[in-house]
């Protein structure tokens, strides 16, 4: 027997071993995660009475700049929830003003694009597109996966079902059943077709978002910019040096060079 015949026989007795390594990989991508999160949410939007609240998913809209994806969007009576989701583990460091927040597992450390301001932006896209008022508009982050927020959030920031709370504390009526249509309507006549390409560009337009962010200076402390400032008394009068847009919550500063 060969070398070439043992190899092959000992791939056929191993098959199996190569569709299991490459489910494993699938899984630990970002893109998986990124879509396996988006399933979680949108079992749990599920549990809203469908009477009463309609769901659109995945939802790519152009922009002046590029495109916004949107992942998830309730309607109701009671307002439009824009809904972005993050399946994330490890410790969770941010504030509703930083550019970026920061994800923390053991001793590696990560940042992410703020997603309040992410979310932000596409309540404003929808609010161009739909001509409402943005009092009709609410922003929901939801965090899926093993994580822990180690700073105080917003009650717009939750995990999981706390979605759910968050929407269903909006009781008052915004909008009447033919604006709740009309919505929808906009809203899917509005959307990109879903596909490779639209995906493509989208992910691009974002790759360039992170890294004229990642090119400012943050607060090592705090993770808010850093401003350029100049002392204007004591033995370092009239020199410059970077400190902590959050003064005087937060008293960092760096030395100018």
């Amino acid at each position: 027997m060969d070398l070439i015949e043992i190899l092959m026989n000992a791939a056929l007795n191993v098959w199996y071993i190569f569709p299991v390594i490459l489910l494993t990989y699938i899984t630990t991508t970002p893109w998986f995660k990124g879509l396996w999160g988006e399933f979680q949410v949108n079992l749990i939007l599920k549990r809203l009475p469908h009477n009463e609240y309609r769901r659109l998913k995945n939802i790519t809209l152009p922009t002046d700049n590029g495109t916004t994806q949107i992942d998830h969007i309730v309607v109701s009576k009671f307002g439009v929830f824009i809904i972005e989701t993050k399946n994330m583990k490890g410790w969770i460091f941010g504030s509703a003003n930083q550019k970026l927040w920061t994800q923390k597992i053991f001793k590696y450390s990560s940042q992410f694009q703020n997603p309040i301001h992410q979310n932000y932006k596409h309540l404003k896209t929808l609010e161009a597109l739909l001509n409402i008022n943005i009092d009709a508009l609410f922003s929901v982050v939801v965090f899926i996966g093993d994580s822990q927020f180690k700073t105080e959030m917003p009650e717009n920031v939750t995990y999981a079902s706390g979605c759910l709370s968050y929407i269903r504390s909006h009781s008052a009526e915004l909008l009447n059943q033919q604006q709740v249509l009309d919505i929808i309507n906009n809203i899917e006549s509005g959307r990109l077709a879903r596909g490779f390409s639209t995906n493509q560009a989208h992910k691009a337009h974002v790759k360039e978002i992170i890294k004229q962010k990642t090119t400012d200076k943050l607060c090592i402390k705090c993770g808010s910019d850093m401003v350029l400032r100049e002392a204007k008394k004591g033995q370092n009068a009239g020199s410059k040096f970077w400190g902590c847009s959050s003064f005087p919550k937060c008293r960092a500063v760096e030395k100018f060079n």
